[in-house]
């Protein structure tokens, strides 16, 4: 079959038949490398998703089940037991409707017919309990689609419903801006979505709701998703919507410069986000709100990594985050929002700024950047306690302390023996008051200094 340029980029070279299942450290060397990571197996769902891969056939061991959705795959083998909902879950992969399919088919080479017919009978309106079960959820869910369709009120869906594909990416990306107009917005809309899909999930089988109340379920899920990546850097829950939508949100993701932000946390060496490319491509989203999250995620980010190396300046750096998240979401939205939220933007920059200084400020010093953290524990004492130390003799010291912290550090189990950190202390107290170092702060001192040599012994070992 001949691909289109377009096809060819999505769809990659594979064999008709792989293995999805999970490894762990006791499988043989050969099934363990099969197997791959889960970056590697997340490549195979998106694969076996597109009607055009050459990847077929699919050996699933307890993977794909809930949510996971290919409406044109026609045939299951099941060929271990499975009971009650799992078992529901299972035969449904196959029952999707698509186009040229008629129905799907069930190979049972294990003999559940017993167990289906146990299934039916739980999970229909032949058990009382559960059909009671289910129509309170169904009355959830309307509920609460009720209270999303008054919060979008003022909000123009019709893009997503009846648009070309780039108009539904760019509905979703600006529902999400919407719901992160003010942090009030953003909690009470994750709130009323997530006891909607706790309900969905119950019902999402019934009869009762049309067609249109369905899609409505799955463009909140995926405006959801998109606001829960921003703002909390997780996975998107994609695992009720169906395959379109499913598809859609990760474009969606990927649209406007925001698909840098499915890089925190897993990629952590791959990108240089103080480059000026990187932070170029963020200035390309359009949409405020998204910006201010996006820059949030990757600020975090920066920070955490400056936190392994130089603690006290990773904390300095958290209070000041902190405090300009918070205005952020203390304010209120009026006539000037879009310059307000353009100071915010300014200052998060700022802050990104300073950051990228502090990664080479140790240079301009003389001393490597384990000794600035030193360095920087020192300075910050002294101005708590406002008291005056020169400069150079700082640098001196922040050399010698490193020095006694390497000598009693260099055991592994160090920071588990009281002999070593009575040791350490000694030593400390001794350097700081040969050169000078006010006495009433050794004990502080002390800790700090102590606490960053555990931190950063933690992450270079």
């Amino acid at each position: 079959m001949q691909l289109s340029a377009e096809d060819q980029k999505k769809v990659k070279p594979m064999e008709r038949v792989k293995m999805v299942m999970t490894r762990n450290k006791d499988d043989d060397k050969v099934l363990y490398k099969m197997l791959g990571h889960k970056k590697q197996r997340k490549e195979l769902d998106r694969q076996f998703k597109m009607a055009k891969s050459n990847f077929k056939i699919a050996i699933v061991v307890d993977m794909w089940l809930t949510g996971f959705d290919v409406p044109f795959l026609d045939t299951m083998y099941i060929d271990k037991p499975i009971q009650q909902h799992n078992l529901i879950q299972t035969i449904s992969r196959v029952n999707r409707k698509f186009e040229g399919k008629h129905k799907g088919l069930v190979v049972d080479y294990i003999g559940i017919k017993k167990q289906m017919n146990k299934a039916l009978k739980k999970y229909s309106k032949g058990e009382e309990r559960n059909f009671e079960e289910i129509a309170a959820s169904i009355v959830v869910v309307k509920n609460q689609l009720d209270l999303l369709g008054r919060m979008f009120s003022k909000f123009n869906l019709t893009p997503y419903f009846t648009g070309e594909s780039l108009l539904q990416l760019e509905c979703l990306n600006k529902a999400a801006e919407f719901v992160l107009l003010t942090k009030q917005q953003e909690t009470r809309f994750v709130n009323i979505v997530k006891r909607m899909k706790a309900a969905y999930d119950i019902c999402c089988g019934s009869e009762e709701f049309t067609d249109e109340e369905r899609d409505h379920v799955h463009f909140y899920l995926a405006v959801r998703s998109i606001v829960v990546k921003l703002t909390k850097g997780e996975a998107p829950d994609t695992a009720q919507m169906n395959a379109k939508v499913n598809e859609m949100i990760k474009e969606a993701l990927q649209s406007d410069g925001v698909e840098e932000i499915l890089k925190i946390g897993e990629e952590v060496n791959e990108q240089d986000i103080f480059s000026e490319d990187y932070l170029a491509k963020i200035e390309k989203i359009k949409l405020p709100h998204t910006k201010f999250q996006l820059l949030q995620q990757l600020l975090k980010k920066a920070i955490d990594e400056l936190k392994k190396t130089n603690r006290a300046k990773g904390i300095d750096f958290t209070k000041k985050m902190t405090e300009l998240v918070n205005r952020y979401n203390e304010r209120k939205g009026d006539t000037l929002e879009s310059q307000v939220l353009e100071d915010f933007t300014d200052e998060i920059l700022g802050l990104f700024e300073q950051l990228r200084n502090e990664q080479g400020s140790h240079k301009d010093l003389g001393i490597d950047f384990e000794e600035k953290a030193f360095y920087d524990i020192l300075k910050m004492i002294s101005v708590k306690y406002d008291f005056e130390y020169p400069h150079e003799k700082l640098i001196v010291l922040a050399k010698e302390v490193k020095k006694v912290v390497d000598d009693k550090t260099k055991y592994t189990d160090w920071n588990h023996r009281d002999d070593i950190k009575a040791e350490l202390k000694a030593d400390l107290i001794v350097l700081l008051h040969e050169n000078g170092y006010p006495p009433v702060t050794m004990d502080e001192a002390y800790k700090e200094i102590f606490e960053q040599a555990e931190n950063f012994k933690k992450y270079k070992g």
